[in-house]
């Protein structure tokens, strides 16, 4: 992967006797998505995620989902996670921080970034059911954990409540979007790389 901070933009590739993707993602984009997995409802919601967070994302991906679909699932996170951390760079002049409330009819979900080099994962939801057609909803735990990782994020994630599972994931995934949509800007007022420290 090769870092190029004026586009803000990385892409990957990853195969492994599990899973074979390519993953392509901009920071500056318009939200336009070209998704194509053999999980149809991460692709819904890598779909919501790029167009609230405005980004451009791009994922061919095949895994093993004849045995279940974690192991596709965790893979995209980490590849996205990568992309996002080396898109973003050094992270000079960005705001860094960002906390955002979606609201998803009767769900309600909240989540909290800091892009600080240090990954930290925290989770806090109860779903009435655990799992939305052949989806397993663990695996959105599985998914946001890899992404941190990778990103070396600290990320933040609690649905306050809901009553329709699927409304609940798609909140989160929502606001993870406008998260670090805000978490990402370039703020003219910020001198450098904003740490007391000199660096992230």
């Amino acid at each position: 992967m090769a870092e190029n901070l004026a586009i803000r933009a990385a892409e990957v590739a990853r195969k492994t006797n599990e899973t074979d993707i390519k993953l392509a993602f901009g920071v500056d984009g318009t939200g336009i998505s070209k998704i194509d997995t053999d999980v149809p409802f991460l692709n819904h919601m890598l779909d919501l995620f790029t167009k609230h967070g405005l980004f451009d994302l791009t994922v061919e991906a095949r895994g093993d989902v004849d045995i279940d679909d974690h192991h596709t699932v965790e893979d995209i996170g980490i590849c996205l996670g990568q992309t996002l951390r080396e898109a973003v760079g050094d992270k000079r002049g960005i705001k860094r921080y960002a906390s955002v409330f979606v609201p998803m009819d009767d769900a309600l979900a909240q989540v909290v970034i800091d892009l600080s080099n240090r990954p930290a994962f925290e989770y806090r939801a109860q779903y009435p059911s655990q799992q939305v057609g052949s989806f397993q909803v663990e695996l959105v735990h599985e998914f946001l954990w890899k992404l941190a990782l990778e990103a070396r994020m600290n990320l933040h994630v609690i649905v306050h409540y809901g009553v329709n599972t699927h409304h609940m994931i798609e909140a989160v995934f929502k606001a993870l979007g406008r998260a670090l949509d805000e978490a990402t800007t370039i703020d003219p007022r910020v001198q450098g790389v904003p740490s007391t420290k000199g660096v992230l």
